[in-house]
């Protein structure tokens, strides 16, 4: 059995079930799980916004010292540095589970994962790097960029449940426990950095360079969009899309492709870019798959585990300079 999950706050919800819905749609045959890092009973969703999918909330998980991996993190790296817990936690608590896929939740599938399943079946692990060749520009990403953020993109791994996949897994939690922050003086962007290391340090680890997987803004040069006769979707007119990852996507600016980019446009007018408008309908297709899913209504919900941004920044600021509390308040209060 194929178990396929992704990792959510309640303000993502509307992404999570939309991710939900594609799998269901085109691999009915993958069990999937929504691991939430927030409290259901805290939160008191309305009947309507919970979804019909299993939700495995973060503290069933029984990660150590959780609530010091609270104070340390915002919410972007707290959501990040749980993933091998419970990809961990799915290898020793679902003996069924054979494989197991972490997808990202703003993520559709468009294909059965055939192509997938038939790696996991020889490999321990899956990766996709960023791109697959030079970028063209230095517009926003560019190499420089990628060399910032990690040569692979962890919205997406595959893990076939054997020993090898159980050593990458305890090493990366080891590493996420402290070092899953966005920090890139210091080398750190949440977990992606790290797993620049598992092909080197772990046999059985294919890297998949089909352009129809992880498809997104960082590697829209080299992959160009069309349907065909059917509505199915192909990259360069003869690899099915597998997967899109629509990354800083939001609904409420359905003309910009991403806010981490600056190369692609859907509207010139409104943002400076190469129109792409190959692309527009596939992001049609999810806002109009997250306002179905109530992303405005899932947006209005806090994350429970979270500090607020200013407690968070006297904490980080504190231990980088190792001084006291009470003087460390001053001196912020000065700015």
């Amino acid at each position: 059995m194929t178990l396929a999950f992704t990792i959510c706050s309640i303000n993502y919800l509307a992404q999570a079930r939309t991710l939900g819905d594609s799998l269901k749609k085109t691999n009915p045959d993958y069990q999937y799980i929504i691991g939430l890092v927030d409290k259901l009973s805290v939160a008191n969703l309305p009947a309507d916004l919970v979804p019909a999918y299993t939700m495995l909330e973060v503290d069933q998980i029984d990660i150590p010292d959780f609530k010091a991996m609270c104070d340390r993190y915002d919410i972007t790296e707290l959501n990040t540095a749980v993933k091998p817990y419970y990809i961990d936690y799915f290898f020793k608590n679902y003996p069924d589970a054979t494989e197991v896929i972490y997808f990202d939740p703003d993520i559709i599938v468009y294909q059965p994962l055939e192509r997938l399943n038939a790696a996991l079946r020889q490999h321990s692990l899956v990766l996709t790097p960023h791109t697959c060749s030079p970028t063209p520009d230095w517009e926003r990403p560019n190499e420089q960029h990628h060399l910032n953020t990690g040569i692979f993109n962890l919205g997406f791994i595959g893990l076939r449940k054997d020993e090898t996949a159980q050593q990458f897994v305890n090493w990366w939690k080891d590493r996420l426990a402290f070092e899953c922050r966005i920090d890139l003086c210091n080398g750190l962007f949440v977990d992606q950095h790290w797993v620049n290391f598992a092909p080197v340090y772990y046999d059985n680890v294919f890297i998949e360079k089909h352009l129809g997987y992880n498809v997104a803004y960082w590697n829209l040069h080299e992959r160009n969009l069309s349907q065909n006769e059917t509505g199915e979707w192909y990259v360069n007119e003869t690899e099915p899309l597998q997967f899109f990852h629509y990354s800083g996507y939001g609904p409420n600016r359905p003309n910009d492709v991403s806010k981490y980019q600056t190369r692609y446009t859907f509207d010139r007018t409104e943002i400076p870019g190469i129109e792409r408008p190959d692309a527009k309908p596939l992001f049609d297709l999810y806002r109009n798959q997250l306002l179905l899913n109530e992303n405005d209504r899932y947006r209005k919900y806090p994350c429970v585990y979270i500090k607020p941004p200013v407690i968070l920044r006297y904490k980080r600021v504190r231990k980088a300079i190792n001084a006291p509390f009470n003087q460390l308040i001053s001196l912020l209060e000065q700015q």
